[in-house]
């Protein structure tokens, strides 16, 4: 499946600019609605780049046109799922889940790429801080440390609609965190 997806991506042309498509997605999931202008501002990139992204999303299903709020602005949305009693529409092939597939083969992408290109960074930002742990918790628990983490990158939202709040020298950083739970073995 994540095979087939990410040839899916390449074949949209996600993979080449992952770091812009991701983000994009990554905001319609949060946000629901987004147009170009506030896909930019939040960001930090052209509303032309914006838009040529969404519309290449858009072009390979991943995402949709969702229905104008004031007649001009133009925003997307993930696909939407069929209303129960009618069938998927053919031009969204996805099956469920696949958005979230999709996003975890880019995130991963962009840590190869990432890994392959770290020497040509410049010297202060050639070191990241990837880590992982296992540790054993119940399912509140499981949810606290989420919202724990949630809360702890919120402070550094403000960042993502105003490059003003911006502190010189910042750049943009993946920060991906995936907890679950292990299967014994056999499963």
């Amino acid at each position: 499946m994540t095979e087939d997806l990410t040839t899916a991506a390449e074949a949209a042309g996600a993979l080449p600019e992952h770091a812009v498509r991701t983000a994009l997605l990554a905001l319609l999931a949060e946000r629901g609605t987004l147009t170009s202008t506030e896909a930019a501002a939040a960001l930090g990139h052209s509303s032309g780049l914006c838009s040529f992204h969404l519309r290449q999303l858009a072009r390979h299903g991943l995402i949709e046109e969702a229905p104008p709020v004031d007649g001009r602005a133009r925003p997307w949305r993930l696909p939407q799922q069929a209303p129960a009693g009618h069938p998927e529409p053919a031009e969204h092939p996805e099956p469920a889940g696949a958005f979230d597939e999709l996003a975890r083969g880019l995130e991963d992408e962009s840590y190869r790429r990432w890994l392959a290109h770290r020497a040509d960074a410049p010297a202060e930002w050639q070191h990241d801080e990837a880590f992982s742990a296992v540790v054993h918790l119940t399912p509140a628990e499981l949810a606290a440390v989420a919202d724990a983490v949630r809360h702890l990158l919120a402070r550094y939202r403000d960042r993502d609609t105003d490059p003003a709040a911006r502190p010189a020298g910042a750049r943009p950083v993946a920060a991906v965190t995936r907890l679950f739970p292990l299967l014994p073995d056999g499963r």
